[in-house]
């Protein structure tokens, strides 16, 4: 785009001093910068759009979740929104990209109208070293972030004056109404969920990855509030990357180049990584402050449960230096299960794997939603639906397949499924899992501790429980033995065993009878 006063990749300190003097941002004690979203605090699912076109008509899962939208309109839109951005006093640039692996990178050109919008964009996207790399297949994307346009929904065809839309023949995505940083992350990630499996046979994944001292890989997805940040910020382990990674024929790599954690109860003792990674050049959003007016208010939820920090990998000490990893060895399923019913750890075949990686189960409990107040069983698509442009389906016969070849050339993974949700009975009787016996359990199944132990197969999920584990005590780990009344636990197994089939019936057209037989029983 032209505009006379376009800000091209200025240092971060440049964009820091903007923010303050624009009076958008102030710093924090540790110089973490402040910022506050304004009426968008989180991601805004219903006014998420794709252009429709022949690149995508008989591609894209559409419904609910991939909503069409015209080319003509998108064209509309895209005019009235390089015209507003014409009429400010100053846009600010920045160059980036995504794929860590060289092979299959996208590179990223970001125009954004407020200066902290584009240190999220430093902090999160890959940011060029100057090389030049070779690569088979760059892709040349644009993204338009002006919280100030908005859209008419009677003129354009929007739900209403915010909007994100992909537009993949164009390759531009256009953000409007909104000044939540998520949508310009979510937005790449969801052009990579597109690209990734239909150009480059490459499994795109909502998830953390690690790395052990002997070069072993491990996968961790799970939806919100289920650990996966917190448990993959291992110190006795190198972080790949904390939310979206590629899965090629040769090593697993991170998409992005930073981190968006939630910081909602965040504590130097819980998870002291993220915590000590919140300095300058990190970016908080939407905190309160204490009484001295500096120091983050990390219980205050009073805008909103979804707090956030942004920052470069970097800021992690413990980390992958090329943010790539040999093939995966252990894959894990984090749910956060409040009906307390599903075992602390348990080990998946093949086809449950891809029974509940489709199914992308956890659970909302009271107070973290309006309205809630009891658990709600809650089901994500590949643990990140709302980012999935392809049916589930495309996504879990990937996985299938990797598993498969992976068995046929000798290196096994093992899949598990960790509960770090409730035991004990369900949310308001029982108690909420141990973080330590939690890591207890996954350093256990990294270790191969778990290979030579007895396990016994639970009658509601067909789960198969490991009847001990090195430094946690054997009563928990079979999730029906810790419930006072065994036909309480019957009765609240079998509600959610039917929770899981009612959902699964959204998929049963387009998968295959081995995965279908692999759920509850």
């Amino acid at each position: 785009m032209q505009h006379p006063n376009l800000q091209d990749n200025l240092s971060v300190s440049a964009l820091v001093e903007a923010s303050i003097k624009t009076g958008q941002g102030h710093l924090s004690d540790t110089g973490a910068l402040m910022v506050n979203t304004g009426k968008f605090t989180g991601r805004s699912p219903k006014d998420r759009y794709i252009v429709e076109d022949d690149v995508t008509r008989d591609t894209v899962d559409w419904g609910g979740i991939n909503i069409p939208f015209t080319p003509a309109a998108f064209a509309a839109l895209e005019e009235k929104m390089l015209a507003y951005a014409a009429g400010l006093e100053t846009v600010y640039v920045r160059d980036a990209y995504a794929c860590a692996s060289h092979k299959y990178r996208i590179n990223i050109r970001v125009y954004t109208e407020q200066p902290w919008q584009n240190l999220f964009a430093y902090n999160m996207f890959l940011r060029p070293d100057g090389k030049k790399h070779s690569s088979l297949k760059t892709d040349e994307w644009t993204i338009y972030a002006f919280p100030g346009c908005l859209a008419d929904p009677e003129v354009h065809g929007t739900r209403q004056e915010n909007f994100s839309i992909i537009n993949f023949t164009r390759q531009t995505i256009i953000i409007g109404g909104t000044a939540y940083t998520g949508e310009i992350k979510k937005g790449i990630f969801s052009v990579l969920n597109f690209v990734l499996p239909t150009q480059r046979d490459v499994l795109s994944m909502h998830c953390s990855a690690n790395v052990g001292n002997k070069g072993d890989t491990a996968l961790f997805f799970g939806l919100s509030g289920t650990g996966k940040t917190t448990l993959s910020n291992d110190p006795d382990r190198r972080l790949i990357g904390d939310d979206e990674h590629g899965w090629s024929q040769a090593n697993v790599f991170n998409l992005e180049g930073g981190c968006y954690a939630k910081v909602i109860d965040l504590s130097e003792s819980k998870e002291p990584q993220i915590y000590r990674a919140i300095r300058y050049g990190a970016m908080l959003e939407n905190i309160g402050l204490e009484a001295d007016g500096h120091t983050p208010d990390y219980e205050d939820s009073s805008i909103t449960q979804n707090t956030r920090v942004s920052y470069p990998i970097n800021h992690i000490d413990n980390i992958m230096y090329n943010s790539r990893g040999d093939l995966p060895r252990n894959i894990f399923f984090l749910t956060c299960d409040a009906f307390g019913v599903l075992p602390p750890i348990s080990r998946l075949s093949p086809e449950q794997a891809m029974y509940h990686f489709i199914s992308g189960y956890t659970a909302k409990i009271a107070g973290t939603e309006a309205g809630i107040t009891e658990p709600v069983a809650t089901f994500s698509a590949c643990f990140g639906e709302p980012f999935i442009p392809l049916h589930p389906t495309k996504y879990a016969d990937m996985l299938g397949k990797k598993l498969q070849q992976a068995e046929a050339d000798g290196n096994p993974i093992n899949v598990w499924l960790v509960n770090t949700g409730w035991t004990g009975g369900a949310y308001g009787t029982g108690s909420r899992m141990e973080l330590t016996f939690t890591r207890a359990m996954i350093k256990a199944a990294l270790t191969g501790a778990l290979d030579t132990v007895t396990f016994q197969e639970e009658p509601f999920f067909g789960l198969s429980i490991p009847k001990s584990c090195p430094d946690v005590p054997n009563a928990i780990l079979n999730p029906r033995d810790t419930w006072r009344n065994e036909a309480d636990y019957d009765a609240m197994a079998n509600d959610l065993a039917q929770r899981f089939h009612k959902n699964f019936s959204t998929y049963a057209d387009q998968a295959e009878e081995v995965i279908l037989a692999a759920g509850p029983r």
